[in-house]
C-alpha cells in the first residue's frame, strides 16, 4: 500500500490483450528519489508497465499508485505528475526546438512557458539552435528535446524508455550524466534499457521481468546472490602448498588456479581476505595484487532469462 517514502507502488499489477499476458501480477515499489530499472527482453512487459503507470492504457486487475495517485481512480493527476520519453519520440518537425515545446508548454499548461522552455534548452544545450526546425535535428539532439518536453511541467516521477537507445558515445554520455543530475534534484526516475552496463551505473535497483517479476534488488546483491562473491589473488608464484594451504580454511567455499592467480570463493571477503593473505605470505606466497572477481550485469541478466 501507499506510504510517504514511495513513488510508485505496484500491487498484483497484470495486463492481458486477448490471449497474450504482457504483465503478469507486478509487485513492487519505487522509492522516492531512486533510479529504478525495468530490464528484460523485447515482450517482457517492461513499455505495457509504463503505460499503465503513466495511466495510458488501463491494466487489466491489480492496483498501483505513482506520485500518491491511484490510477484507473485519479489518472488525470498522475498525467500531470508524470513525465515519460518514449523509445521514438515524435515532434512536429516543420516547427522549431522552440514552437514544439512551447506548444507542449500549452498542453501541459505550464505558467511561465517561455521560462521553462528556455530553461531546458540551454540546459541541454539546445539554446542556440532553438530557433531551427527539428527535421534538421540529429538523433542525438531530439533525444535531448525530448527529454525536455518530458520535464517541462517539473514532474515528480520521470519514465525513460531507451533513453539512449541509438545515441553515438558522445550523446549517450551527455544523457547519462543528465540523468544523474535529475537524481540529484530528488527526480524519481523509472528506465528501461537493453543497455545493460548502464543500468548498472545509474540504478540503484533493477528489477528483471520475463512477463513475471524474475528478480528485485541492487545488481551488486543480484551479482551475490546468483554467483557468490570470488576473490582473485594475483602471485609471483604459485605451488601445490599455497593451494593447500587456502584450501584448509573452513571458510573457503572453492579454490582454481588461473595463470599465476588463485580464485577463491567465499563469503564475507573483508574479515576473510587478512587471514588469508597472513597465511600465503607465511607459506611463501608473493602477493602482488587482491581484487574481487567482478561478474557483469550481463552474466546475472542472462543466468536469470535461464531460470
Amino acid at each position: 500500500m501507499w506510504n510517504d517514502h514511495h513513488a510508485i507502488v505496484l500491487q498484483d499489477l497484470t495486463k492481458s490483450f486477448k490471449t497474450v499476458l504482457a504483465v503478469d501480477r507486478l509487485s513492487l515499489t519505487v522509492a522516492r528519489g531512486e533510479i529504478f530499472g525495468l530490464l528484460g527482453p523485447n515482450g517482457a512487459g517492461k513499455t505495457t508497465t509504463i503505460r499503465m503507470l503513466c495511466a495510458l492504457i488501463a491494466p487489466t486487475s491489480g492496483s498501483a499508485w505513482v506520485a500518491g495517485y491511484q490510477i484507473g481512480v485519479q489518472d488525470n493527476s498522475i498525467r500531470r505528475n508524470v513525465g515519460i520519453l518514449t523509445e521514438s519520440p515524435g515532434f512536429y518537425d516543420q516547427l522549431s526546438a522552440e514552437r514544439n515545446l512551447s506548444f507542449y508548454g500549452v498542453m501541459y499548461e505550464v505558467e511561465d512557458i517561455p521560462g521553462q522552455v528556455e530553461r531546458y534548452l540551454r540546459m541541454l544545450g539546445l539554446w542556440e539552435r532553438r530557433h531551427e526546425p527539428i527535421a534538421t535535428f540529429s538523433k542525438g539532439m531530439r533525444q535531448k528535446l525530448a527529454i525536455a518536453r518530458a520535464l517541462l511541467h517539473e514532474p515528480q516521477v520521470l519514465f525513460l524508455d531507451e533513453p539512449t537507445s541509438g545515441l553515438d558515445p558522445e550523446a549517450a554520455r551527455m544523457v547519462r550524466h543528465f540523468i544523474e543530475g535529475l537524481k540529484a534534484e530528488g527526480r524519481t526516475i523509472v528506465m528501461c534499457t537493453h543497455n545493460l552496463d548502464e543500468a548498472d551505473r545509474l540504478c540503484d535497483r533493477i528489477a528483471v521481468l520475463k512477463g513475471r517479476l524474475l528478480a528485485l534488488d541492487t545488481p551488486t546483491a543480484l551479482r551475490r546472490r546468483l554467483f557468490g562473491r570470488k576473490v582473485v589473488f594475483h602471485l609471483g608464484n604459485i605451488t601445490s602448498r599455497l593451494v593447500d594451504t587456502v584450501e584448509g580454511f573452513d571458510f573457503v567455499q572453492s579454490v582454481h588456479v588461473v595463470d599465476d592467480k588463485l580464485v577463491i570463493a567465499l563469503d564475507d571477503p573483508e574479515r576473510r581476505n587478512p587471514e588469508i593473505i597472513r597465511a600465503l605470505v607465511e607459506a611463501g606466497a608473493e602477493i602482488q595484487f587482491v581484487g574481487e572477481l567482478r561478474r557483469r550485469l550481463d552474466d546475472v541478466y542472462l543466468q536469470l532469462m535461464r531460470l
